[in-house]
């Protein structure tokens, strides 16, 4: 996790907001998405854990009120995933058809789908776990898809004296040491910082 990591929420709250009275803010949409498809082939979803302002605003915001339960398997399934990314880029291709091209109109379908989403993420996070929207999230389902298995964390089955701690801060609520090939590892390090015998380290 970088060290501005905490702090990228406010980002989310002004596009959501703000971008109802400046829909010019709405573009910054554009460069979440640049970012994520420049950076999801090498390290996978890295992106989600480090600069994702969502993210960022469920673990440090919501993550304060949340019920923290166990999140549904269900959800990490790509029968949920699949058609959920789908639907909301099919429904986002229609809309932006609409606008014919108008700037500001353009910017807006761009600040209402964050308010949606940003919305959705929020209930979930509060309700089940802060993490809840990023098990489906399109963006990290593309993610998820274009990094396959690279920046893999990395166990050093010698010094793991199965103390648990790297599952306990899991924002995934991964199985950390079981599930070292799992794509939706968002390479937040947590695991890594926690860990008492540096039994943990990404690797390409």
């Amino acid at each position: 996790m970088l060290k501005i990591t905490p702090y990228l929420g406010i980002l989310v709250v002004i596009v959501s907001i703000a971008g109802l009275w400046y829909p010019i803010l709405g573009y910054f949409m554009l460069l979440v998405f640049a970012t994520l498809l420049i950076i999801s082939p090498f390290r996978g979803r890295w992106f989600c854990g480090n600069l994702c302002p969502r993210g960022s605003f469920n673990d440090f915001w919501v993550g304060k009120i949340s019920k923290n339960k166990k999140i549904p398997p269900v959800l990490r399934s790509f029968w949920i995933r699949v058609p959920i990314f789908i639907f909301m880029m099919g429904f986002m291709g229609y809309r932006l058809l609409q606008t014919q091209g108008l700037f500001y109109q353009i910017g807006m379908i761009f600040v209402i789908m964050c308010l949606t989403t940003t919305t959705i993420a929020i209930l979930l996070g509060f309700s089940i776990n802060p993490r809840t929207w990023c098990t489906f999230c399109p963006m990290g389902t593309l993610q998820h898809i274009l990094g396959k298995d690279r920046y893999q964390v990395h166990l050093d089955d010698e010094k793991c004296i199965s103390c648990r701690k790297c599952d306990k801060v899991c924002p995934m609520q991964l199985d950390v040491r079981n599930s070292l090939s799992k794509r939706d590892c968002i390479k937040c390090g947590r695991c890594i910082e926690i860990c008492p015998r540096d039994a943990l380290a990404f690797e390409n």
